[in-house]
């Protein structure tokens, strides 16, 4: 049997996910309860604590399994994408609603009431997800966040026809480790999201989109040349061709979204750390 990825597996010593029994040991098995994030992003923690590291985020409208509580937090894992971790019980909701919609531009305001002058409760960010309810004037109803901009959501069904379009939306957005919303997010999470837009979800972490790409997309590691939509891979490093001869990535060199010369950044990750690994071209 492989072994499971830490990451993904929702196991303790002391406790684990029901649907693990005999795959691992612990004292007791649990059903998870579903809990839904109901601020704009919800920090997934490895612990307890509100300077815990981060490894990914909620966005508002995803759903948390959880497996037990704590001094006002909850372990579990994120039903969007697996992560295992910690989040703060505030903010999330013991109502879950069903989600149709979801956000599509980059940010936007859930406002108190449809009207622009009105107090914004939350920001969103891309991705996000609600329930749409009534709808006044020019704003649609996110029940339990607000009131969005009709022009700013779409149905779940509805994508983006362009995920590198999706990811340049994000330059200039400052890099943040576990994040993947447009106020900070990381290399993993910036593909993540432009995927996502346009109707094709990926795992959390680069390693895993890259297995994932392998099964489906085509190798191109090996051409001389590059097109935009190339998905290059480094070990703990993705970015995105935007044509034949610029990357777009969220790096820790530059702390933001940044669009460099590939060859520039190519000959600095290679020297710094290590050569690509992989590209992948959709099919």
């Amino acid at each position: 049997m492989p072994a499971l990825d830490p990451r993904l597996t929702p196991a303790r010593p002391d406790l684990a996910a029901a649907h693990l029994k005999g795959q691992v040991e612990a004292e007791r098995f649990v059903e998870p309860v579903d809990r839904q994030a109901i601020a704009a992003s919800v920090p997934i923690r490895r612990t307890p604590e509100p300077h815990g590291a981060v490894d990914d985020q909620l966005l508002a409208g995803d759903i948390f399994a959880l497996l037990e509580e704590k001094d006002g937090w909850g372990w579990g894992y994120s039903r969007a994408d697996g992560f295992v971790g910690w989040v703060e019980l505030l903010a999330l909701s013991e109502d879950v609603e069903p989600v149709d919609h979801r956000v599509t531009a980059l940010r936007t305001y859930a406002f108190s009431e449809p009207d622009l002058k009105s107090e914004p409760n939350l920001l969103l960010s891309l991705n996000c997800s609600f329930r749409a309810g009534r709808r006044e004037s020019r704003y649609v109803e996110a029940i339990g966040l607000g009131w969005v901009f009709t022009p700013h959501a779409a149905p779940l069904d509805e994508h983006a026809d362009d995920f590198v379009a999706v990811a340049e939306s994000f330059l200039g957005a400052p890099y943040l480790w576990g994040g993947k919303e447009s106020l900070g997010l990381d290399c993993s999470g910036l593909v993540q999201m432009a995927l996502l837009a346009t109707g094709i979800p990926v795992p959390r972490d680069s390693d895993q989109q890259e297995a994932h790409l392998a099964a489906s997309w085509t190798d191109v590691t090996q051409s001389p040349t590059r097109e935009r939509g190339d998905v290059v891979f480094w070990p703990g490093h993705v970015g995105i061709m935007t044509d034949s001869e610029h990357l777009l990535h969220a790096n820790g060199h530059w702390m933001d979204v940044t669009l460099e010369a590939f060859d520039e950044a190519e000959q600095r990750i290679r020297e710094g750390h290590a050569p690509v690994r992989k590209i992948f071209r959709p099919v």
